[in-house]
């Protein structure tokens, strides 16, 4: 049995089902992000595993001990939110050792608790100071450091980057990640920003409509969709046009073109796609399947030049890096696109 365990997790509010048979394991140590859109379930997920809401069936298991029926304050989960939830009357030192209090620990052992929690996220000098006078990213910090000052079993981090500007946003998840894997705590990372997820995690739930629609590492999630709905999620994707010859024998024509694929595809219909990053402009030795094209626009981003190209009269998005010796096609210019048939992802529908 896996250290968390949620099974079959369903939640209602009157008739509207949020959460439908939700079940994942998280081994102890590992790093899971639920990602999904807004109203797909997840938020309501970490607060049944927090206790703030019960479950209207399954059972939510801690190393061996059912905690469905417990309170927040038994099942000794550390929790993070969005909005800091800092108690704005007390300093930084009294707000990491709030926890510390309740479990009636000594004040030597407190305040030797938070001047570690302290010096971990970076923060020895500040323990006097009140919220009110720190940065957003400092109250962050403080927020971690208090809920992981208790050392529970759990963390839960509830898309608590979201209120942060993007540098710091990038700064303060790496640093999440690295504390998290030098406690080696089980924590589960709620987020609607793929590159967070993809940045910080073991393994990814995507989330729709309440319910998982695939679980896997970073790579599996972008490279091997499971289904539609994760791979228009998860990153940019071209779908383009497609008609199947023979499924069981994974022959295709892409934009007029006879293509044999490596695999068998699914009964029914199939639209076939490919990531922007897949595709290069002009012939690219080792690519198989070449597609005649006209640039349509050229956006220029620094580092990478996006092109979208008209294929048999479908966009499709490439990205280019920048070398300084050769200026990207113009709009309206004729071109040839490669791109290999192994990186064709096969979508039912």
């Amino acid at each position: 049995m896996a250290y968390l365990d949620l099974r079959n997790l369903e939640k209602s509010f009157g008739a509207n089902r949020v959460v439908r048979d939700f079940t994942l394991g998280v081994e102890q140590g590992e790093f899971v992000s639920l990602l999904g859109p807004s109203g797909c379930g997840k938020t309501t997920v970490l607060r049944m595993v927090a206790g703030f809401e019960q479950p209207s069936a399954g059972s939510i298991r801690i190393d061996g001990q059912d905690v469905t029926a417990l309170r927040p304050n038994q099942r000794n989960i550390g929790m993070v939110f969005q909005a800091y939830a800092l108690f704005p009357n007390l300093t930084v030192a009294q707000n990491v050792a709030f926890g510390l209090r309740v479990k009636g620990m000594s004040r030597r052992e407190m305040r030797a608790r938070v001047e570690e929690m302290l010096a971990l996220i970076g923060l020895p000098d500040l323990g006097g100071r009140y919220p009110f006078q720190l940065s957003g990213g400092q109250q962050q910090r403080v927020a971690l450091a208090r809920a992981l000052a208790p050392q529970p079993r759990v963390l839960l981090l509830d898309e608590p980057l979201s209120a942060l500007d993007a540098k710091i946003r990038v700064a303060l998840r790496e640093e999440i990640r690295a504390i998290q894997q030098r406690l080696g705590i089980t924590t589960i990372f709620v987020t609607h920003d793929q590159e967070e997820a993809m940045a910080l995690s073991d393994r990814i739930v995507v989330m729709s409509g309440g319910a998982a629609e695939q679980v896997g590492t970073p790579f599996e999630i972008y490279n091997r969709p499971a289904t539609r709905f994760v791979a228009e999620f998860v990153g940019t994707l071209n779908i383009l046009p497609t008609t199947v010859e023979d499924a069981a024998a994974g022959r295709v024509r892409l934009a007029g073109q006879a293509v044999a694929l490596d695999r068998p595809l699914p009964p029914g219909p199939v639209s076939l796609a490919i990531r922007p990053e897949a595709v290069r402009l002009g012939r690219a030795p080792g690519h198989d399947v070449v597609l005649p094209a006209r640039i349509a626009e050229v956006h220029f981003l620094g580092a990478v030049i996006r092109l979208r190209a008209d294929v048999d009269g479908t966009r499709v998005a490439l990205d280019s890096f920048n070398t300084s010796d050769m200026p990207p096609p113009k709009a309206g210019s004729a071109v040839e696109l490669s791109l290999r048939a192994a990186d064709l992802i096969a979508l039912p529908g």
